[in-house]
């Protein structure tokens, strides 16, 4: 095809994924026109702002991005005693300088990025279309542009299964370690969470799609609840939200053309489909995504297998048991029978959770 190349790869999302990618694709020499809709990187920040400890072995600069250290998790399933489940480290970011951190490493290895740029189209051969009309081309396309990935669509690769989340960020009265839980039946496929960063703290809950319209009254309750046990305070200090992929791994990549097509983060549904997080597969699939590209442009045929293969092994045990679990309440709830056992095995603090086979097969993917 005598087709004119823009660049060597083509990201459409700047998040933790698409900036990953980017990077490891350019820092090999390859020319990367990095895409986000976002004026900025990082804004609005539309996620509770957790990463778990393991993340850190993947980024060194996040010491400088950290509010505070997460030591432990504290679960409360209603009408039962809270369970604080110690051994749960992680940290606290500030998501924006987070994400933005990682554009400036995109920049530095000689990724263009553009922000404000909406992507209208992709097309049957791979082109990128943008709202401007102008036309991108390039023999690999990499798709970092979330849940609803137009990316994704183009390929018939679609996450199934979504979580809408709100969230809202309030004083912390009372300096805390650990991360709350609220797992409730009026909360249907999904929980609430109270997740504290230094004197602030992060309070949401999600749902499946179907149930957002209980999110607002929920989360006003809870708040009302908690500020009246003195926990935060009153003020609502900002509010967020946004979808999360919860059906599990979609396959993550495909052709358009001649081109090939990558999928990484929530486009390809690496977010847990019980937890909701999804920052360290995002950076690790990025990373592996932009490789995959470089190694497929220097003639490797078998490097975007090797791709799928490598996701699998990393995500697919813990995301098939999470889907699997997570079909476990929504069954239970359907029934009406929701006991304090069906929360326990359906939430990573419990015993209940880890124990038994889990189905072999991916949810999305399936």
């Amino acid at each position: 095809m005598n087709m004119k190349h823009d660049a060597d790869v083509i990201v459409v999302g700047l998040g933790p994924a698409g900036a990953r990618a980017a990077n490891a694709a350019a820092a090999e020499g390859k020319k990367v026109i990095a895409l986000d809709r976002k004026r900025e990187a990082g804004t609005p920040v539309q996620c509770a702002e957790f990463i778990p400890t393991m993340v850190g072995q993947e980024l060194a600069q996040l010491d400088a991005v950290t509010h505070q250290r997460i030591r432990a998790m504290e679960t409360y399933i209603e009408n039962t005693p809270r369970d604080r489940t110690d051994n749960f480290p992680g940290r606290m970011i500030s998501r924006e300088a987070f994400d933005r951190r990682l554009v400036e490493d995109a920049v530095s290895a000689g990724v263009e990025c553009r922000f404000g740029v909406k992507v209208d189209e992709i097309a049957d051969d791979g082109g990128v279309r943008l709202s401007s009309g102008e036309m991108l081309h390039a023999p690999v396309l990499i798709g970092a542009d979330g849940p609803r990935s137009r990316v994704g669509a183009a390929i018939d690769q679609v996450n199934s299964e979504i979580v809408e989340s709100r969230q809202i960020t309030v004083p912390l009265k009372k300096a805390h370690d650990a991360t709350d839980i609220f797992l409730t039946d009026q909360l249907p496929g999904g929980y609430a969470w109270l997740f504290p960063r230094g004197d602030v703290a992060n309070l949401g809950a999600g749902v499946t799609a179907c149930a957002r319209d209980l999110l607002k009254d929920f989360l006003n309750d809870l708040h009302d609840d908690l500020a009246a046990q003195g926990r935060v305070g009153s003020e609502v200090l900002s509010y967020t939200g946004g979808p999360i992929p919860v059906g599990g791994r979609l396959f993550a990549h495909g052709n358009l053309g001649d081109v090939a097509v990558i999928l990484a983060g929530d486009a390809c549904g690496l977010a847990n489909p019980v937890t909701g997080g999804g920052i360290s597969s995002a950076v690790i699939s990025g990373e592996l995504a932009g490789d995959a590209a470089v190694a497929w442009l220097d003639d490797d045929a078998e490097s975007l297998d090797e791709y799928e293969s490598e996701l699998s092994a990393i995500f697919d045990p813990a995301l098939n048991r999470a889907v699997t679990r997570r079909h476990e309440l929504l069954d239970a709830l359907e029934k009406g029978d929701m006991t304090t056992h069906d929360f326990r095995r359906g939430w990573i603090a419990y015993a209940e959770y880890w124990n038994d086979e889990t189905v072999s097969v991916r949810g999305n993917a399936a």
